[in-house]
């Protein structure tokens, strides 16, 4: 028993390394940009879409998160919802105005929750929207935490933004947390030097530096690239192993990945 719980030890650092892991799901690169919505008709960031990328078995589901003037954290691509500034405007205000398809507009709790159900395949990418502040931003870094953390979903969640310190806040707050950074003018060993786990970049930032590829393979930083859509696209980034790509075409991007 000694010598397997040794062996058991050594092969699980062998797998792991040093280096903190995203979780192990659906064995594809495929993150569903905004949910899988584009082939059903689902709207962006709805559970809907959310649960066909799981039904899918999608490696991951991203959405966006923007907070209300209550701060309330809910899901939505733009800053605005039917017309009115999500920033400025109540959750209540907000949530009177469905989505196409019926759904009241998402919280975070509720997206979460509905991405936990039944779900052993997909990581939950969540993109905290830049703020007008850095106070704003990791207020709403803040308040993601501690919900993922009330939920018991760190395991299943993947934060990334546009606005660094929000992904510093996270680390900060929890240093297990898997962060991806998506500006894209950050070389891979800035990010490691910052506790930063992954480079999240537009594909033609990675045309432009492949040196980066190689570096954050070296590393140990995670590689993903948005928003992937061209056949052609695909299949140069997964000759270059990516470890995710992200792309509202999920569907073929899956059956590429085969």
């Amino acid at each position: 028993m000694h010598y397997f719980n040794i062996l058991m030890s050594l092969l699980l650092f062998n797998a792991c390394g040093a280096q903190k892991n995203t979780p192990q799901f659906a064995d594809n690169v495929v993150v569903a940009h905004r949910g899988a919505w584009k082939a059903e008709g689902f709207p962006e960031n709805s559970i809907a879409a959310l649960k066909h990328a799981i039904a899918l078995k999608c490696t991951g589901s991203e959405f966006d998160v923007h907070m209300t003037a209550d701060d309330v954290l809910v899901i939505n691509h733009d800053a605005d919802h039917n017309g009115m500034l999500i920033a400025e405007t109540s959750h209540e205000d907000l949530a009177a105005h469905k989505l196409s398809n019926g759904e009241t507009l998402p919280t975070l709790r509720d997206y979460i929750i509905a991405g936990m159900e039944d779900n052993t395949s997909t990581r939950l990418v969540c993109e905290i929207k830049p703020a007008e502040t850095v106070e704003r931003g990791q207020r709403m870094a803040e308040k993601a935490v501690a919900l993922v953390k009330e939920l018991k979903a760190g395991d299943m969640t993947v934060y990334i933004s546009f606005m660094y310190e929000i992904l510093q806040k996270i680390e900060e707050l929890d240093p297990e947390a898997h962060t991806q950074y998506l500006e894209g003018d950050k070389a891979p060993a800035t990010l490691k030097a910052d506790g930063i786990d992954g480079a999240d970049y537009h594909f033609s930032v990675f045309k432009k530096h492949p040196e980066w590829i190689e570096s954050a393979k070296k590393i140990g930083i995670a590689l993903n690239a948005w928003t992937v859509n061209k056949p052609e696209d695909m299949d140069w980034l997964l000759e270059e192993d990516f470890d995710f790509i992200t792309t509202n075409e999920p569907e073929l991007l899956l059956e590429k990945s085969k």
